[in-house]
This record gives structure tokens, C-alpha cells and sequence, in this order.
């Protein structure tokens, strides 16, 4: 059978383009390698799925790399408040949650793979699991996708041809969930330019790590990240201590520089603020008064008062680490020891947990209006394949469903508009 539209990877802008697309009335098909669609999905914002959030475009568009105005297009043809929408509209209610995130009400991240299933079946899609892509070829105005079916005892070899292929088979992230960076490939085997790879959204490992800070998180801090001595991003919000080094919010919002600056060579320091919202003045003054409070002499502040005294100025799982980074630590010496704890850099976590890949089909190769390749007509890319990625909260998802819904319905009016000529 030859389809109108292949879909090749069921994530989330997989499903969304498929679905747009069958709805403008092109038959459609999925390719997807996994058993089952939305694998990744399920594993994202710790199960619990952030969809989007409620930032103005203005606001999102600080988040996007590398330029946001490639998603432009993208994201006012299918915005943040359309994707609520969508959802609603198909069964999912959504919720707000604090600092504008948005999540499904039940706050289980299966319940939005459901969906899009439920959605693609509801527009006729046709689904096609178990089938690993191994190359796409054109031969005159049609595409010809090879695959290989893991059969169970054996592996079976096919083909599909469609008049459109999108590609959204993601990065090389969570290999687990079936990455593979296959698109890649496609994009190549076209003569499409690839920027280069590299993990985001990661933990960053700090040069003799001391393991006693695993397992602690901190909140309403700030994290300086200082490339070659030279300061390059400040941010305040939650940072967490875990297994492989500094990640939570804080470490993977400047994870995408720190590992672009290891990779080329630079030298990298994390300086965490543990008290951002006061000077160093201020903290002279809270430190004061809270020695007052305790009746301790300045003077006279042994290792144990120091302790205690500490033990009023930050979470006291955090104490032992932070004395063993500042040895002869005083109270002369303690605002500044607050204000910068100086974290030398050494490595990353690879693709094995990084959240997204950054990099990808470049955005000089795709038409930002249509999503498909400028020198193919008829090949679409949307999703984590892109040279295209945000910060955490919620823009990655909708960077997936807004470039997979515009090139759906892309892929869509250009069959369309080619079966009305032809009538």
C-alpha cells in the first residue's frame, strides 16, 4: 500500500504529526521500534510528564537553542495553550503546578502516551510496532522506507512507500528507550548537515567529588557557571547532589555550556551561592544575629559551635561536605565561604541519562515554515532530531509537539494541494 504520510518514531512529535496529518485527511502510517508508542514519554518529568508550560512566547524563547527563531513558526502554529487544548479536548485534563509548569491532572506520564495513542486510532492511523528503520530512499516522486520486524524467532525485512516521510525518531538520548540517533542517518543519506551531537539536560562531576553531598537537595540557591575564568551564566532555583555529580534544575540549565566548553577543551567551575538573595554584608549581619541568638562568643567559636551555628544557615546533611571544603573554616571566613563554594569541573554524564540531545539536522537544511528539508521536497524532521533543544520545564515537549504538529499538517496541505492539481 502507498501511504500519503510515514511517520518514522511514535515519541511525542511522532504521534502529534501523525495525528495532524491524518486528521487533515492523508492516509497515514507509523514506524516505530519499540513494541509500544511513547516509551520515552513515559519516563519523562520523573513519570509525571511536564507537557509544556504557561511562558509567553517571549519568555519560552529564552530557553531555546540554539535560535529560537527557528521555532517561531512552530510554536504559534501550535502554542503552548493549543497543546492544553489538545489534550483537554481529547480526555486529558491538565494542571498548573508552581512556576507555570504544566502537567496532566493525574499526573502520570503513561496517561499522555495513551492519549496520543487514542488520538492516532481515532484518526486512522495506521500503527506499526516492532519495526527498526534501516534506511529511506527516494526513487522519483516516492519514498521507500526499509525495515527489519523482530519477529520473535527470527527478524522479517520490509518496505513501505509514501509520498512524505517526517522523521522524528529523537536523539541519542536514554538509549534505553529505543534512541538510536537513526534519523541522523536519514538525514545524511540526503545530503542533510548535522551539527554536532552532544548530551544536554545532564549532570555535570566535579573534580574529587566529595560523595558525602549525594542524595542532598537544595533550594533558592545560586550557580555561577565560569568557563576559562570567565563568568558565562548565572542562575538561581533547586539544585540537587546526586550519584553522578550536580544535575537538578540549576546544574541542567547550565549543563548545555558547561559540556559544549569540556568538549572543547576549556576548563569549567560551577560557584554555588547557598544564600543569593543577601550580600555579603547581609550575611555578616544574619551570621551576627544568630550568634547573638545562640549566646556565642566570636571569639571563642570551636568546631562545634561552628557546626551548630551552621547547622542554622543550611540543611545540616549539608555541614560535613561544606567543612571539608573549607578547611580553617572561621567566622570571618563564612560569608564568603557561603557565597562561593567553588566546584571544579572534570566530566558529564553521557547520553545514557542526559534528557535531551543537543545538536542534530541543522537549521540551515529545513524550511522553519514547513519543516521539510530545503533541497527535499517532500522529507519533514520535527522533535529532538533537530538541531533544537530547551532547558528544562516543559519546553522540550513542546518544542516535540509543536514542530511535530506543523509538520503533520505541512506534510498534510502538500498532499493535498498536489491530489487537488492533479483532479
Amino acid at each position: 500500500m502507498l501511504y500519503d504520510i510515514l511517520v518514522i518514531g511514535a515519541g511525542a512529535a511522532g504521534m502529534m504529526a501523525a495525528t495532524k496529518a491524518a486528521r487533515a485527511g492523508c492516509s497515514v502510517a507509523v514506524l516505530e521500534r519499540n513494541p509500544f508508542c511513547g516509551k520515552k514519554i513515559n519516563i519523562t518529568g520523573k513519570g509525571r510528564c511536564n507537557l509544556t508550560n504557561t511562558r509567553t512566547w517571549d519568555e519560552f524563547a529564552r530557553h531555546v537553542h540554539p535560535s529560537a527563531n527557528f521555532l517561531r513558526p512552530a510554536f504559534y502554529s501550535f502554542s503552548n495553550k493549543d497543546v492544553v487544548s489538545f489534550f483537554e479536548e481529547a480526555g486529558l485534563k491538565t494542571v498548573v503546578t508552581q512556576g507555570g509548569r504544566i502537567y496532566p491532572e493525574s499526573m502520570r506520564a503513561a496517561d499522555v502516551s495513551r492519549t496520543l495513542v487514542k488520538c492516532m486510532e481515532e484518526a486512522w492511523v495506521e500503527i506499526l510496532c516492532g519495526r527498526e528503520v534501516i534506511s529511506v530512499c527516494r526513487e522519483g516522486d516516492i519514498f521507500r522506507c526499509n525495515y527489519i520486524e523482530d519477529g520473535g524467532r527470527r527478524m522479517d525485512s520490509g518496505s513501505i512507500e509514501a509520498l512524505s516521510v517526517i522523521v522524528t525518531t529523537g536523539g541519542l538520548s536514554y538509549p534505553t528507550t529505543g534512541s538510536t540517533g537513526r534519523g541522523y542517518d536519514i538525514a545524511e543519506s540526503f545530503d542533510l548537515h548535522l551539527e554536532p551531537l552532544f548530551p544536554s539536560l545532564t549532570a555535570l562531576m566535579p573534580w574529587q567529588y566529595d560523595t558525602a553531598l549525594s542524595g542532598i537537595d537544595l533550594e533558592n540557591v545560586g550557580l555561577t557557571l565560569v568557563v576559562d575564568r570567565t563568568p558565562v551564566q548565572f542562575e538561581t532555583g533547586d539544585l540537587s547532589f546526586t550519584d553522578n555529580g550536580i544535575e537538578g534544575a540549576l546544574g541542567f540549565r547550565v549543563s548545555r555550556r558547561a559540556v559544549k566548553a569540556i568538549l572543547a577543551g576549556q576548563k569549567v567551575f560551577l560557584e554555588l551561592d547557598l544564600k543569593p538573595a543577601l550580600s555579603t554584608e547581609q550575611l555578616k549581619a544574619r551570621i551576627g544575629r544568630e550568634m547573638a541568638a545562640m549566646q556565642i562568643d566570636p571569639g571563642r567559636v570551636g568546631q562545634l559551635l561552628m557546626r551548630q551555628l551552621l547547622a542554622r544557615l543550611m540543611p545540616r546533611a549539608l555541614i560535613v561536605p561544606f567543612v571539608a571544603a573549607n578547611p580553617g573554616l572561621s567566622v570571618a571566613t563564612l560569608p564568603a565561604a557561603l557565597k562561593l563554594w567553588r566546584f571544579k569541573i572534570q566530566s558529564f554524564t553521557g547520553y545514557e541519562r542526559a534528557v535531551v540531545t543537543a545538536g542534530g539536522v541543522s537549521q540551515k537544511d529545513v524550511i522553519a515554515k514547513t519543516l521539510c528539508a530545503r533541497n527535499v521536497p517532500g522529507l519533514y524532521f520535527a522533535g529532538e532530531v533537530l538541531d533544537l533543544d530547551g532547558d528544562t520545564g516543559g519546553y522540550n515537549l513542546q518544542i516535540a509537539f509543536s514542530t511535530g504538529s506543523l509538520a503533520g499538517e505541512s506534510a498534510a496541505q502538500r498532499i493535498l494541494k498536489q491530489r487537488a492539481s492533479s483532479e
